[in-house]
């Protein structure tokens, strides 16, 4: 004779047990066993269908008192013939259930009136944040509409230092779950947007920096603003528009105290409006420079 034991299934020593154990214990094991915590084991899915199975029993008291009866006989005597009861493919119910409480509906489809808990679904959305609010941290609030169509407003705290893509989840802001079944989750995916003044690679934050002519061919000292401070930089002579300059430990945060880099990248500006006196020094320095960018010998 095939068996199925319900009781072990959901982690139970005795059945003596009331409703509401039956519940916890059930709750537990679809905790302990869902494949969502069990990524890549292909015996998870099974698993919970055995956990079902058993909650769908037990928790019946006209079906438990029948198993009951086979349980007890069986732990009485200990009899070694009582082996597991498989399942056919796809089907929701073992074997041992179908020949014990009858063939149930057609395999791998629920059915609609089950009683069995089952945990609402997950919700998914994105949220834009700036630079300046994954630095800092911030408290944010979205509105979703609901299933029902109404809108719903939450309340979002962004941690300092989110990266960009990670996720946040608001427990139980997700779908209602069905017959006591614990509500899913809402999971908020954070898009962090560069601005005009920092654009976020990684953990650095880079950034212009805008230098004159003579600033460049002579070389000189600046103060760079980062997202929190400034700090001093030197210009080497002859610094090239497009050159880069590091400024270590400035830019994103990184977790525990660290920070990646400031990369400012030089950019020669050029006034728009020169005066009487400018042009007439430029005119000179054209006249006197032997420099020729074009002269590639």
């Amino acid at each position: 004779m095939i068996f199925k034991d319900y009781y072990k299934i959901l982690e139970l020593k005795t059945n003596k047990v009331t409703l509401e154990e039956i519940r916890s214990a059930y709750r537990l094991a679809v905790k302990k066993n869902h494949p969502d915590v069990n990524v890549g084991n292909k015996l998870a899915e099974e698993k919970i269908k055995d956990i079902n199975e058993a909650y769908r029993v037990l928790s019946d008291p006209t079906k438990k008192r029948k198993y009951d009866r086979v349980w007890n006989s069986n732990v009485a005597k200990k009899n070694q013939d009582y082996q597991e009861s498989k399942r056919s493919t796809g089907s929701v119910f073992s074997d041992f259930f179908n020949m014990f409480f009858g063939q149930a509906k057609s395999s791998g489809i629920k059915e609609k009136n089950s009683n069995v808990p089952c945990r609402g679904e997950n919700v998914e959305t994105e949220i834009k944040i700036s630079i300046e609010e994954g630095f800092y941290g911030k408290q944010k609030k979205i509105s979703l509409r609901t299933v029902d169509g109404k809108m719903k407003t939450f309340t979002v705290n962004i941690p300092a230092g989110i990266r960009n893509g990670e996720k946040i989840r608001l427990i139980g802001q997700g779908k209602e779950g069905k017959n006591g079944g614990k509500n899913g989750d809402l999971l908020i995916k954070v898009n962090i947007e560069n601005g005009n003044i920092f654009k976020l690679q990684g953990y650095d934050l880079y950034t212009d920096l805008l230098i004159t002519p003579y600033e460049a061919a002579l070389g000189t000292k600046l103060n760079v603003n980062s997202i929190d401070e400034e700090s001093q930089v030197y210009v080497p002579k002859g610094t090239q528009s497009g050159e880069k300059i590091k400024i270590p430990q400035k830019g994103y945060k990184i977790g525990n105290g660290a920070r990646g880099d400031l990369i400012a990248e030089v950019k020669i500006a050029l006034p728009k409006n020169l005066t009487e006196e400018e042009i007439n020094l430029y005119k000179r320095l054209k006249e006197i420079s032997r420099f020729n960018p074009r002269n590639i010998s």
